[in-house]
């Protein structure tokens, strides 16, 4: 990997988590769990029903990162008019994982199980805490590790029915945006994504990625029926382009069409970042959906 995109890569990672915190307008638990809670921005100035943006965030599924390196980007959102949902889910452990060098990635079968609960509370939880969200208008968006759950949750219905998170009917959503989504599994291992974070999240044990692959990879749950659109860096050094462009390959093959928005001379963080102008392009593509 050439020094000149690490060095850009860090520089725009630097950018994006520049931002200080911004406090949610109410936070609001779907479980028990502390991690197993939901931050509501209200939109600004809204002068009737704005729509309702579910946002995940990534991190590669490890505990070190949750929401919040995510809510400048969800205040951002607000101030463009969306009422904004920001997700917390169970992470991995903060441990090392087996002398890896860093934090395991996800839990099995928590992390799935949280996002689950979490959409399935979502209308309740934003009827009552956020009666400016327009329920008929809701767009998934995810970034990175959270761009593979917000597709995954708009796919629970073609999971087979035996998984436990199967619906009969397709998620209420007007679409999905995924921004630098992990969204082939198989190939985020094959080339490494974030030090095998994939293979730690379906278990981290041999048979087990293959065993579990059909209940979690997105490019595997296809067609969605799903209007969604996938939001992409062509410099990204932490997720390759290669793994948007095997999902729409994936998408074409099972007969769906799935947009792609490749943004020159940006990186896997621009897109979280509201001071740049990619992340502009995000809320534009939001919006698209959401009308």
């Amino acid at each position: 990997m050439p020094d000149e995109a690490v060095a850009r890569e860090k520089a725009e990672e630097t950018s994006a988590f520049s931002h200080p915190a911004v406090p949610p307008d109410v936070t609001a638990a779907y479980g028990d769990h502390p991690d197993q809670v939901v931050d509501f921005y209200a939109p600004r100035d809204a002068s009737g029903p704005a729509p309702l943006v579910v946002v995940l965030h990534g991190g590669a599924w490890r505990a070190p990162y949750d929401r919040t390196h995510l809510s400048p980007l969800c205040d951002f959102l607000a101030r463009r008019g969306f009422a904004v949902a920001n997700v917390e889910y169970r992470r991995g452990s903060s441990l090392p994982h087996q002398g890896a060098g860093g934090p395991v990635a996800g839990r099995w079968p928590e992390t799935f199980d949280d996002v689950a609960a979490a959409f399935d509370a979502l209308p309740a939880l934003a009827a009552e805490h956020l009666p400016t969200a327009d329920a008929r208008r809701v767009v998934a968006v995810g970034h990175s590790a959270g761009g593979q759950l917000a597709l995954w949750a708009a796919a629970r219905h073609v999971l087979p029915e035996d998984a436990p998170w199967h619906t009969e009917a397709p998620a209420a959503l007007r679409g999905v945006v995924a921004l630098a989504p992990i969204a082939d599994l198989a190939l985020a291992e094959e080339l490494g994504v974030c030090g095998g974070a994939a293979g730690q999240l379906l278990g981290g044990e041999p048979g087990l990625f293959e065993a579990r692959r059909p209940c979690a990879d997105p490019s595997l749950l296809l067609p969605t029926g799903i209007a969604t659109t996938l939001v992409q860096g062509r410099t990204d050094t932490t997720v390759p382009v290669a793994l948007a462009e095997a999902y729409a390959d994936a998408a074409a093959r099972a007969g769906e069409v799935v947009g792609v928005t490749f943004l020159e001379e940006v990186g896997h963080f621009p897109l979280i970042d509201p001071a740049a102008d990619a992340c502009a392009v995000v809320a534009e593509e939001i919006e698209q959906l959401a009308c």
